[in-house]
């Protein structure tokens, strides 16, 4: 088989696990949902449908660079993903973890601010706020222009900073959790994590719904440092409170 034909098999197969990787997530979250709140996506049928449909075309924009990257990785020995615990001392381990995750939400932070000014917005960003509230299939319910933004920072990044390929799991796990979760309408964490010492740095549901409600602040993925730093953290939001939810966005 020749370079390009496994290149491209390899981006089908990526495409496959990430789009597979979504609706499992996300159906998961939206039966826990179903059982827990019974009624929340009452009536938004059409708007689940719709974002499915961007999430599994931003699946394919995620996938193919994976792929790329994984035959990189096998074929080729391109990247910095290694699979024996002992290339690096075992503190290395929660290092890399959370180097990974520092810079994935400094590069989401400022990516996502930019896409808050008025023509990305428009031309982009517009369509993940369309889902008003979101729900728990809107997790990667993105333009395409915005899922290219997502989709290239983790694969930049493993031909950079070592990372042991269980690790490198662990991180597109939590990614995959905090994406989805953040966004289903209710807060699965902990009263004492969101309201507690943690939550003044962790970034969870009703954190992020504040985004979702005023169209302003609160930009970052996994913590509050960005928000805090430049002055765009806005507080926690209320999930229990949908008038929040149908202010119109400043930006347009």
């Amino acid at each position: 088989m020749s370079a390009a034909a496994a290149i491209a098999l390899s981006a089908v197969a990526m495409t496959l696990i990430v789009g597979g990787r979504y609706l499992l997530s996300s159906g998961a979250f939206a039966l826990a949902t179903r059982l827990r709140h019974p009624g929340l996506y009452r009536g938004r049928e059409a708007q689940i449908r719709r974002e499915i449909g961007w999430s599994l075309a931003s699946a394919a924009i995620y996938g193919i660079p994976a792929g790329v990257v994984a035959w990189g990785w096998q074929a080729r020995d391109w990247t910095r993903i290694y699979t024996d615990a002992d290339a690096f001392a075992l503190w290395y381990l929660p290092v890399s973890l959370f180097a990974y995750l520092l810079i994935h939400d400094s590069w989401f932070y400022w990516t996502h601010r930019a896409m808050h000014r008025p023509w990305l917005f428009r031309r982009a960003h517009a369509v993940h706020h369309a889902s008003r509230p979101p729900t728990a299939w809107a997790a990667m319910s993105f333009h395409p222009l915005e899922a290219l933004t997502g989709a290239i920072v983790i694969p930049a990044l493993v031909f950079v900073i070592p990372i042991h390929v269980a690790v490198l799991g662990l991180i597109l796990a939590i990614m995959t959790l905090m994406g989805v979760a953040n966004h289903m309408g209710w807060e699965i964490a902990p009263r004492a994590l969101v309201h507690g010492r943690a939550g003044r740095w962790l970034i969870t549901a009703t954190h992020h719904e504040a985004h979702h409600a005023v169209y302003r602040g609160n930009y970052g993925l996994y913590f509050r440092f960005w928000d805090k730093a430049c002055g765009t953290d806005i507080g926690l939001g209320s999930l229990s409170a949908p008038d929040r939810r149908k202010h119109s966005p400043a930006e347009r």
